[in-house]
């Protein structure tokens, strides 16, 4: 009788541990979204919503947008969620050019900030970004943003490519609402690095405050734009090509600085919707271009521009590193495997 009394608790037991852990699955379920988001707090951005999108091989967005979004959401307020290239397996894989799940997070969003290169999403994925463009809300785009796209198996928004000759459409989203589309490396790739300088007669422009000229830096070449910019196209900060990679090397002399290409600039964008968006664009942003307190400054002051809120842009915003902050360096093949979005989150 005792030992039926026994094994009789001991399936009892075993059904109590079966129960908790089901019960439990639904959570964990919630818990491995394939995206992050940071809720934001008190701050001048806590009502407004940005969407960050990464999504490159060699620049490390998987890692720049995160921290990105970590400072606007701790220090400015801006509630954000980071999207991400996700493999079949559920982490993080920038060579995954096919997938960026949850775009719909588009749908509500006030910002995006953009910073993928030559992806080819299929048309469900491209409807929402699409949809975004042509709303009129604003946008910012980071580095390789001016290629986002290399769409070769959607006929549905081709136009978008980064090599686009639609008419009308010539250079893709990247010429047509960013301002420039990929052209070439300008500064030797991985042996010259990059200082800003302040264009002349920009200092007092709302995105460069708290900034003066060598204020930014960052170990990514500048990129070759075709000059002028199109339309209304403002340079802001010129890219000084440095003889090498630290920020106190000499500026290279010739014409590779004569004149300096523009690294950020603003502009607007009239989608279908006829309601026209601010644009920033600046063709720096790596991860480890975000070591440099000026550019992590530069794109914080952004996306207050941005999101229309010029005048309560701080006199020098707190951008200080949220986290260990140690991002690898850029180059082909180096994104660190099997992270997954949910260990992205803040403790």
């Amino acid at each position: 009788m005792t030992r039926m009394r026994f094994a009789e608790r001991l399936r009892l037991l075993w059904a109590i541990a079966l129960i908790a852990a089901f019960g439990s699955l639904p959570a964990a379920r919630a818990e491995e979204d394939p995206w992050v988001t940071y809720q934001g707090g008190q701050g001048p951005g806590k009502e407004t919503r940005v969407v960050l999108i990464s999504g490159d091989e060699e620049y490390r967005s998987e890692e720049a947008l995160p921290q990105l979004a970590k400072i606007l959401s701790t220090r400015h307020g801006f509630p954000c969620t980071v999207l991400f290239a996700v493999g079949k397996d559920g982490t993080i894989d920038p060579k995954r050019l096919d997938n960026i799940p949850g775009l719909q997070a588009l749908d509500t969003a006030d910002v995006l900030i953009l910073a993928t290169r030559f992806r080819d999403l299929p048309d469900e994925q491209m409807k929402r970004l699409v949809d975004y463009v042509d709303s009129g809300r604003p946008i910012i785009g980071l580095r390789t943003a001016t290629h986002a796209f290399n769409l070769k198996s959607s006929p549905t928004y081709a136009r978008y490519s980064f090599n686009s000759k639609e008419k009308g459409f010539e250079g893709g989203f990247g010429r047509l609402v960013l301002g420039e589309t990929w052209v070439n490396h300008h500064g030797a790739h991985g042996k010259q690095s990059t200082r800003g300088v302040i264009a002349p007669g920009e200092e007092d422009h709302p995105i460069l405050k708290g900034i003066k000229t060598g204020d930014i830096w960052g170990p990514t070449d500048v990129y070759t734009v075709h000059l002028p910019l199109p339309g209304d196209s403002k340079p802001l900060v010129l890219g000084q090509v440095l003889t090498g990679m630290k920020p106190t090397d000499p500026p290279l002399e010739g014409p590779k600085n004569d004149p300096m290409m523009p690294v950020a600039w603003v502009k607007t964008y009239t989608g279908s919707s006829g309601k026209t968006a601010r644009v920033f664009t600046t063709t720096m942003g790596a991860s480890q271009d975000l070591l440099s307190e000026g550019v992590r400054r530069l794109l914080v002051n952004a996306t207050y521009w941005a999101a229309g809120l010029d005048t309560v842009i701080p006199d020098k915003a707190d951008v200080t590193l949220v986290g260990d902050y140690q991002p690898l360096p850029f180059g082909f093949g180096g994104t660190k495997p099997g992270v997954k979005p949910s260990s992205l989150k803040l403790d």
